[in-house]
């Protein structure tokens, strides 16, 4: 697909919505997934320049705003107008306890909050903004941003700030990877807090000058039968959502006719959920890995191409190595980690923190293990602090993980390493039987029938013990509801090692 001269020349939110607003004034930008609301490119245009002019005579140019917003249409418009304005737009997690909140913006002191409610504001001891300006105008214009913490998949969060030119510069790239044109119609449920859901979703469509509609939450239930009411051309989901609609007994698919492409993020999805999802829909899957500090999408499967199977596509806009110990790059098919710079990608954490992750040459580690075939095509093993040392032999979670995930009474699996007084390290796969309920509340725990799954558990000791050497079995399966999880559905790994710790104990 050829670039429309829109997105190649427009490098501000401020004058897509513009183009946008005089192009395609009546056409909608956002629609409510369980509603019929509805905001227009004309409808945006309006909201922002009301937007401007409020926050003009409110707080400072380059003011710093808290976004505690829970229904995601007055989240995209109070986003995009912050960002507008050529101020730091700051999301957190308006379903968090007020603690979290405060923890995930920790020293910054906001200048303003926009929220349903006044809580985090009096919290903070700053003004609190209500989400419907008054009818205002202006013209003032500014460069603009956004303060992201890390999901804190393995860890505690780091706080860094993208710029609306890096932001702009990888949603692009991701509409014309996927080829979204004004025809399109999006579907996401992710949280748009979280920096998938704001350029892959949000901002990639008003680059696209697209449609998207915006869901709360997941819900497999009636989820297939929505799509197709809302004639939805592409969906934007995780491998959780994804394995819970291929679960056995999940609704048979009732797909747009226009559907085109489904991608997977923010995870490394699992081969048996891919074919399954492929088999059930026919459609094609694009496979992507991406992090906050690259704005979003790093490398991506491509909608003409038949990827390999286990790999997460090639760079998309970016440049990517894959280095040894000591810190050389490699040839192809050489696992090492990951490194990467481009015009997405940040240049250091606010405060300083984890500053030997960056290079004088722009390089950013990003922690993953992975290795690059000889085609270019990037493939993940893992996370260097997930890494299992068991009696001097490196084990890679994903490749057990993989063994264990194609049996079908199997929904999802992580293994992590337990320590050992004689091995240092062993494997634990904790698994999510095919049966269990929707994913989303639970958190990690052992399911109250250790009965139940017995049978289970000796058919997939039997898959390990064909298919992996003797080091690579895990000692022990532990069947469990659920995974502790980001918002995104990203298990957080280090609150598994840590409740199994507890647990030892």
């Amino acid at each position: 697909m050829t670039q429309s001269k829109d997105r190649e020349t427009e490098t501000s939110v401020a004058a897509l919505i513009g183009v946008h607003a005089a192009q395609r004034a009546a056409r909608p930008f956002l629609e409510d997934a369980r509603s019929e609301r509805a905001i227009r490119y004309g409808d945006l245009a309006e909201l922002a320049g009301r937007w401007a002019a409020y926050l003009d005579a409110r707080v400072p140019p380059d003011a710093t705003i808290v976004l505690d917003i829970t229904d995601p249409l007055t989240f995209a418009i109070v986003y995009l107008s912050v960002i507008a304005t050529g101020r730091c737009a700051v999301p957190v997690d308006p379903r968090a306890p007020f603690a979290e909140r405060r923890r995930t913006l920790g020293s910054l002191t906001p200048d303003a909050v926009v929220s349903e409610n006044q809580s985090l504001a009096g919290l903070l001891g700053v003004p609190a903004l209500p989400t419907v300006p008054g009818p205002e105008t202006s013209t003032r214009r500014a460069s603009g941003s956004v303060l992201l913490a890390t999901s804190g998949s393995t860890g505690a969060p780091k706080a860094m700030r993208l710029s609306e030119r890096q932001l702009l510069h990888v949603a692009t790239g991701v509409a014309a990877h996927n080829q979204i044109s004004e025809h399109d119609r999006g579907y996401n449920s992710l949280p748009l807090f979280h920096i998938n859901a704001e350029v892959v979703a949000l901002l990639a469509t008003l680059t696209a000058g697209a449609c998207l509609v915006l869901d709360q939450r997941f819900h497999a239930t009636g989820f297939w039968p929505l799509l197709h009411t809302k004639r939805i051309t592409w969906l934007n989901a995780v491998p959780a959502i994804l394995a819970v609609l291929t679960a056995e007994g999940a609704a048979t698919p009732v797909l747009p006719s226009g559907l085109r492409f489904i991608r997977s993020a923010s995870a490394p999805l699992p081969t048996p959920v891919r074919a399954r999802i492929t088999a059930a829909t026919g459609v094609r899957i694009v496979e992507s890995y991406g992090m906050t500090e690259a704005a979003s999408q790093i490398t991506a499967t491509g909608l003409d191409e038949i990827a390999p199977a286990g790999s997460c596509g090639r760079p998309v806009g970016i440049e990517l190595q894959v280095r040894d110990q000591e810190n050389r790059a490699v040839r192809s098919d050489i696992v090492g980690r990951v490194h990467i710079r481009g015009a997405g990608v940040i240049d250091g954490y606010l405060g300083g923190r984890a500053a030997e992750r960056f290079d004088a040459q722009g390089w950013l580690d990003t922690g993953d293990l992975g290795r690059i075939d000889e085609n270019g095509y990037v493939y993940l093993v893992g996370r260097s602090d997930d890494v299992i040392n068991r009696g001097g032999e490196l084990l890679y979670p994903r490749e057990i993980e993989e063994v264990l995930q194609a049996d079908p009474g199997v929904r999802d699996v992580v293994v992590v390493g337990r320590d050992d007084e004689i091995l240092g390290s062993v494997p634990i796969a904790y698994v999510i039987a095919a049966d269990a309920g929707e994913f989303g509340e639970a958190m990690v725990g052992e399911v109250d029938s250790d009965d139940e799954y017995a049978q289970l558990r000796d058919t997939l000791s039997l898959r390990c013990a064909e298919q992996l050497s003797r080091a690579k079995r895990p000692v022990e399966i532990v069947f469990v509801e659920d995974f502790p999880r980001a918002p995104t559905g990203k298990v957080q790994r280090h609150r598994l090692r840590d409740a199994m710790q507890v647990a030892v104990v």
